[in-house]
């Protein structure tokens, strides 16, 4: 298990974990918060990348579609990385909630899931999920 998961998820039998808290880098957040103002009105999408316990990049997934009303990727497409732990993606509508296509899709991809809201800019636009689209707090860190 990587140090990430033992960081961020409860002790206890691997069916019961939480994910307690999500730690971000401020640049992320700033890049991410820009890329979806860039794609604006279509859907940005993108993945999350964790060294230790903090999110540290954003991956574009090769094929990845920015459309209006959606934002895919395709996983086969995607390398073997065991430091990519999840999803980001816009709602241009302002919803910070997760869809049932969002659950049923994307949140089956790793376990944390970030939902960008217009008009992306500032941290509060940042709403993030586990993987079955409960919150989770986060933080952002230098």
């Amino acid at each position: 298990m990587s140090r990430f998961l033992r960081k961020i998820l409860g002790i206890g039998e691997p069916r019961e974990y939480q994910i307690v808290k999500v730690r971000i880098k401020k640049e992320v957040v700033e890049g991410v918060l820009e890329a979806c103002r860039n794609v604006h009105p279509r859907e940005f999408i993108g993945l999350l990348r964790a060294e230790k316990d903090v999110i540290t990049e954003i991956i574009l997934a090769p094929a990845s579609v920015y459309g209006n009303g959606l934002a895919q990727f395709h996983p086969h497409m995607l390398p073997f990385d065991f430091s990519i732990v999840g999803s980001i993606h816009s709602h241009p509508s302002g919803s910070g909630r997760p869809s049932m296509q969002d659950i049923n899709s994307m949140f089956n991809f790793g376990f944390i899931h970030i939902i960008v809201t217009f008009p992306y800019r500032t941290y509060q636009d940042l709403h993030t999920y586990d993987k079955k689209g409960k919150p989770i707090q986060s933080e952002i860190v230098e």
